[in-house]
């Protein structure tokens, strides 16, 4: 099954449907339809957060879900804290919901060593029967998990630890020393915001690509139309 689920999801889409309680979309319900359009565009597969909003998405969509449970602390660093289902018991809730591969953060952050992190995928392959995806920000750790028993690797936190390559664009390097370095598949996610960075991607050598805000963030997306006219509004004064 997990073999054949492999092979199915080879050189797709996946779209990540996730919202903050900050944001207007926060919901359950805006979640799976979100998930519906998702699928209606041709998605391989969905990502999701919280076992509430995974329920609702495989009630309405027969796709395939990365599951995850963000476990947010009351005062979050995005670059110092770990929250992608960072315990046993927060992947186990996301696995009951139907979860089809469950992602963990497999970084160093928050004084991890190596071998807490090999100590952390060996616990989740030993009673989680899904798929296990180790999401990292650099190559080093993409070897880590990969030596720890990790089903897929997954560039989500690139840019997103102190140590890690802050780019604009996707980690294109990353992708490339990731599929030098083992033959895991490799899901490239972070930053992708246009359909050639996708195709670059894969042709770097990705099992999927992973977009999220550029598709199901609206309040996202107008930011990059209203940053570009600010642009040329400086420029226009500049030139003035």
């Amino acid at each position: 099954m997990n073999k054949s689920l492999i092979e199915q999801l080879q050189g797709g889409l996946v779209v990540s449907c996730q919202a903050f309680d900050y944001e207007p979309f926060y919901g359950a319900d805006f979640m799976a339809k979100m998930a519906v359009s998702a699928k209606l565009g041709g998605a391989a597969a969905i990502r999701a957060s919280w076992p509430e909003n995974i329920r609702a998405i495989k009630k309405e969509v027969d796709l395939p879900v990365f599951g995850i449970n963000k476990i947010m602390p009351k005062s979050y660093d995005k670059l110092h804290d770990v929250i992608i289902t960072p315990t046993l018991q927060s992947a186990r809730a996301v696995v009951e919901a139907g979860a089809d591969i469950v992602a963990v953060d497999c970084t160093l952050r928050q004084g991890r060593t190596p071998q807490a992190v090999l100590d952390l995928l060996q616990e989740y392959k030993t009673h989680l029967n899904v798929l296990i995806m180790a999401e990292i920000s650099t190559a080093e750790e993409g070897e880590i998990a990969a030596e720890g028993g990790a089903d897929i690797l997954s560039t989500t936190i690139a840019g997103y630890t102190p140590y890690s390559r802050h780019l604009e664009e996707p980690d294109y390097q990353l992708i490339e020393e990731l599929c030098a370095l083992t033959s895991l598949p490799i899901n490239a996610e972070g930053r992708f915001h246009h359909p050639d960075q996708v195709v670059k991607a894969f042709q770097l050598g990705a099992w999927t690509v992973t977009v999220g805000s550029a598709i199901t963030r609206p309040h996202c997306i107008t930011r990059e139309f209203t940053q570009a006219i600010a642009r040329l509004k400086e420029q226009e004064k500049i030139t003035e």
